[in-house]
């Protein structure tokens, strides 16, 4: 069944009674996609993906993508449904997903990813790989069509996931490991995919030639360490691939290969560097002695300021399992040491007058009213994959309206950063925030708070700061 010229009328069919046909998405020669809706809402986007059910084990199949539904990863596209249908008495099988806003593949044919790109890409891609790994599964299918963005969030496609066990004769294409084609499915094979989708998303072209001993060669203008990565990834022989633990300690600047034709420049740097004068490390430690004077000048100016103080929270049990108290980026006030986890929890004051009026929107004031405290913080419950793609900090400004009874009644971005994924966090959080409100007369007020979020690799910090309200 040509299940592409098929489903040429199906849009606006409904599969099992629930699921409408909206937009198709896409197709191949063995599958198409089409936009849906759950549970009857045209908010809850999702995709549904049918196959014929001819020649295929419908159990089998089924089976997989049920085993697939229980995986819970942030870099894993996450399967609501999956079942048998008839359309024009036509038997298929479907399975109902996230919606994805784009594919990798559909990005190459227009341009490479840069290098900063494929930083970004790689670790969720190698996290959500390692996961599978972890648990006795493989990917069987990692290629640029099925990388997906999801608002801010790459994630992988969950259609082929299956057991190591589960071998079948085929090999595709390039993408596939050589030994697919006796029917092995490995932890291996998985990360030969990775190298060539990384290839192909560097240059643009999946096709492999091949060295003196038949491994595949990577081209020069890649960087390092993605060249690296690729070639480790590519052997012929699957015992010589890297793994996913291998990928990332490349990607760590301190482990980072050396290519060989910069080997000599990389053993002449000490000696360079022991070259420098005495004149110049001198000029250094007067600049230095300067920087440390105004920073003490600038200091004790701001320590006079009026601060509105902040209260640490007490984490309800019914909080997020990465939800901490508030952190303030205040740095000249100390701060407590961070919790287990790694969270930064403080009480240090809020931004002077003088610094929150520089960065407030245009209706806040530099002069807080006096009264009212954040007492119960929520912070975003962000995953180590999306942290390790965050470098420096990631800051998120969002002004809530809160009424006298303390409770957030409405929130707004202010400055967005740039990121929407972690604009999209920290709106969240900042809902579910709660404020003892200032009182007049012994009455309580409605109040105006500025939430300032910070992420980093290692935590996330915010500080509340109360607005005078316009």
């Amino acid at each position: 069944m040509m299940i592409a010229e098929a489903s040429k009328t199906w849009e606006g069919r409904v599969v099992e009674g629930k699921f409408p046909l909206r937009q198709k998405l896409g197709e191949s020669d063995h599958s198409v996609v089409f936009l849906t809706e759950r549970g009857g809402q045209a908010a809850s986007k999702a995709a549904i993906k049918l196959i014929p059910a001819s020649g295929l084990d419908v159990e089998r199949q089924l089976s997989r993508w049920r085993a697939a539904a229980q995986l819970s990863h942030p870099n894993i596209v996450r399967i609501f449904q999956a079942g048998s249908c008839r359309i024009d008495n036509a038997p298929l099988l479907y399975v109902v997903t996230e919606y994805a806003d784009e594919d990798l593949s559909q990005i190459l044919p227009h341009r490479p990813l840069t290098a900063a790109e494929v930083g970004d890409m790689l670790p969720p891609l190698v996290d959500a790989i390692s996961y599978l790994h972890h648990r006795g599964l493989v990917h069987g299918r990692i290629k640029p069509s099925n990388v997906l963005a999801i608002g801010d969030q790459l994630k992988l496609s969950p259609d082929h996931i299956s057991s190591r066990s589960e071998g079948e004769t085929r090999r595709r294409d390039v993408y596939d490991a050589p030994e697919t084609a006796a029917g092995i499915l490995s932890p291996e094979g998985d990360i030969w995919s990775v190298g060539v989708t990384l290839l192909a998303a560097m240059t643009q072209n999946p096709s492999l030639t091949s060295d003196s001993r038949g491994d595949p060669t990577v081209p020069r203008s890649i960087p390092e360490p993605f060249r690296g990565i690729i070639r480790e990834c590519l052997h012929l022989d699957p015992r010589r691939r890297c793994s996913t633990s291998d990928i990332m300690a490349r990607l760590q600047p301190a482990a980072r290969s050396v290519p060989a034709e910069h080997a000599a420049e990389a053993a002449a740097a000490p000696a360079a560097r022991k070259g420098i004068s005495r004149g110049a490390v001198g000029l250094a430690i007067v600049v230095l002695a300067v920087l440390i004077a105004l920073l003490v000048f600038y200091s004790r100016g701001h320590r006079e300021a009026t601060r509105v103080p902040t209260v640490p929270e007490t984490k309800p049990d019914s909080a997020p399992v990465n939800s901490r108290p508030s952190a303030s980026s205040q740095a000249s006030v100390p701060a407590q040491a961070p919790d287990s986890s790694g969270q930064a929890v403080s009480s240090r004051p809020s931004p002077s007058p003088e610094r929150r009026a520089h960065n407030s929107p245009p209706n806040e004031t530099a002069k807080p009213e006096p009264g009212g405290v954040a007492v119960h913080q929520v912070l975003p419950d962000v995953p180590r994959s999306a942290r390790n793609t965050i470098t420096g900090k990631i800051k998120v400004v969002v002004q809530v309206d809160v009424n006298p009874a303390g409770k957030v009644t409405a929130a707004k971005l202010t400055t967005s950063g740039p990121s929407q994924y972690f604009a999209n966090l920290a709106m969240k959080s900042a809902r579910q925030w709660e404020f003892s409100p200032p009182t007049i007369d012994g009455q309580p007020q409605p109040s105006v708070w500025a939430i300032r979020f910070r992420f980093g690799r290692a935590r996330t910090e915010a500080t509340p700061e109360r607005l005078k309200r316009p």
